[in-house]
């Protein structure tokens, strides 16, 4: 697949002091393709072989460094402690740093960078849950949704398993064989069980996520933003776009339910649950991604 045009990294200067590291894969002309990551994940999660999918079936897809993630702005003097996860667990009204519709606005103002009115919005994990925030704050500029393995916001669904609350607070992320060792351990506990990633591929991944840089006290900060989010079910239940809810059935992350009760609150969205799936996007799934995210795109352009 190696026709599709991939552009170099560029940094995008945003009018709200946040300078946004991206990419891009296809052509210009066609309809864009917005994919969001999650929590402490790089623009590199998004696979290049999947983007490439992606474009073959049509889209112009731009992926990008969230705020506190690769070569995005670190929020470094916004604090960012472990005693302030604490304080957002018991009391979630406390503010945080930052919020979802913050890091919301930061991809909005990627799209204005790029002069792109609509997009197509894509968001895993954490960057589903800011992709449903996209589509609440400005629904005329997300053309359909696919969220995937996340949630609503509402603190009885999408629950983690306990196991993984240690591995959630490991802070320690300065030293680049012991991130690149924890990353193998991780992804074996989160992968799908059915489509394992092989530890070499996971270790290649860690490396070039280490040296695109770590923020630990910037993954905190993000870990405060979806602590703190509120219940966003209420507002999802008026959104009009095309909807595609993707989740597997073996995601010991984000509980299956909160996929569940994003499809349940969103008008005629489509739930795909996935057996042998857990919190990870394997090669042998790409096809089915791209089969829902371009299956709910075409919905934009179907007869009411």
């Amino acid at each position: 697949m190696g026709k599709f045009t991939h552009t170099d990294e560029a940094v995008a200067h945003l009018s709200n002091g946040i300078d946004i590291c991206y990419d891009t894969v296809g052509n210009p002309k066609d309809p864009a393709l917005l994919l969001v990551m999650g929590l402490s994940g790089p623009l590199n999660w998004w696979s290049p072989g999947l983007c490439e999918v992606l474009a073959s079936r049509g889209f112009y897809v731009i992926r990008y460094d969230n705020r506190d993630v690769g070569r995005s702005t670190a929020l470094n003097d916004l604090g960012g402690k472990r005693l302030d996860l604490v304080r957002a667990f018991v009391n979630r009204r406390k503010a945080p740093p930052y919020s979802l519709d913050d890091m919301a606005g930061d991809a909005f103002g990627l799209l204005d960078h790029l002069g792109i009115q609509q997009a197509h919005v894509t968001g895993v994990s954490m960057g589903g849950m800011i992709a449903q925030t996209m589509a609440v704050i400005e629904p005329d500029r997300v053309l359909s949704l696919v969220s995937i393995m996340s949630t609503t916001g509402r603190r009885s669904v999408g629950w983690q398993h306990p196991r993984l609350i240690p591995m959630l607070l490991n802070g320690r992320r300065s030293d680049r064989d012991r991130v690149i060792a924890t990353s193998v351990k991780t992804w074996a506990m989160i992968g799908s069980p059915a489509y394992p990633t092989p530890a070499d591929e996971t270790r290649e991944r860690a490396a070039e996520t280490f040296d695109r840089g770590i923020s630990t006290t910037g993954v905190l900060r993000q870990i405060q933003a979806v602590l703190t989010q509120p219940d966003r079910t209420p507002q999802l239940r008026g959104l009009t776009m095309p909807t595609l809810v993707i989740h597997g059935l073996n995601d010991p992350m984000v509980h299956v339910s909160g996929g569940r009760a994003t499809a349940q609150a969103v008008p005629g969205a489509e739930l795909l649950l996935i057996p042998g799936m857990g919190h990870d996007m394997p090669r042998e799934l790409w096809p089915t991604f791209a089969d829902g995210i371009e299956r709910t795109a075409q919905r934009t352009r179907a007869p009411a």
